[in-house]
């Protein structure tokens, strides 16, 4: 496991992959990750970021590091976590369109409509790429308004940071409701699905440890979670029997689509760990 970055530079794919709206790369993402580590508290915290993930300890990883402010860590992870989801959905730009996804979906029982309160008020129906386009317009205006992320050291956070930090988190979410619903055996014939979960499995941790979603926000995905909480709940206890010591376990997908429902998972013990489609 690895950040956003290290992750990405491990899979040649998303790297091909870059998201191009049609006339240039979206580079702003990885400007804010490069901002962060030099004008705020950023440097360290990634450290202490890149220390938790390679060690594989995603619980550990999500966690407010001791003596830490709490919205400097939620404004680095904001951009870490806006970097991958990103990036996960630029591979899939070339499947993901106007024709064969007509609006913003995750499933037959949820769709999304846009409004961002200011140049669109009143929620619109668009497609799933128009959404898409708008809210990473939307995000890296919030990125780059400093009323909301100071730029200077020692500058104060809003009152209501947090509230803007999951409404962020809330829309990234669809985004990944989406690709599991519409995209996830394009994501397998592509060999991403171990990245895609690792990367979810982070957000969805991170989510948890403080708060930024409301559970109904969650339901087109809700089993899925559920699995990954119990699978951590798990694997935390795993020590304590010496018959599980030199095994591991895996999260099997079992292929929902084509009836309506979400991709599930089961939790199963293997001599190596890896991710598994059962169609």
């Amino acid at each position: 496991l690895g950040t956003s970055s290290s992750i990405n530079k491990s899979n040649p794919q998303l790297n091909k992959h870059n998201w191009n709206r049609g006339k240039q790369k979206r580079t702003k993402a990885t400007d804010r990750s490069d901002f962060w580590e030099e004008k705020r508290k950023g440097a360290q915290l990634r450290k202490h970021i890149d220390a938790t993930l390679g060690s594989g300890n995603l619980r550990e990883a999500v966690k407010l590091p001791p003596g830490e402010d709490l919205n400097e860590w939620l404004a680095v992870n904001t951009v870490d976590f806006f970097n991958q989801v990103n990036l996960l959905y630029g591979t899939l730009t070339e499947f993901c369109t106007p024709d064969n996804c007509r609006t913003m979906s995750a499933g037959p029982k949820y769709e999304y409509r846009w409004a961002d309160g200011v140049q669109i008020k009143k929620p619109i129906e668009v497609s799933a790429p128009k959404y898409v386009e708008y809210l990473m317009d939307w995000i890296e205006a919030q990125l780059d308004d400093e009323s909301i992320f100071p730029q200077k050291l020692g500058s104060p956070f809003p009152a209501n940071f947090k509230e803007v930090v999951k409404t962020i988190f809330k829309r990234l979410f669809r985004v990944y409701a989406h690709i599991y619903h519409s995209h996830f055996q394009k994501i397998v014939s592509l060999k991403e699905e171990a990245h895609l979960n690792t990367c979810f499995k982070h957000f969805i941790l991170f989510t948890c440890e403080f708060g930024l979603i409301d559970k109904k926000e969650l339901a087109p995905l809700q089993e899925l979670i559920e699995t990954i909480i119990n699978s951590m709940q798990l694997f935390r206890h795993r020590a304590n029997y010496s018959s599980f010591e030199n095994c591991s376990y895996a999260l099997y997908l079992h292929s929902g689509l084509g009836n309506g429902s979400p991709p599930r998972i089961s939790i199963m013990k293997d001599s190596n760990f890896s991710i598994w489609l059962k169609t």
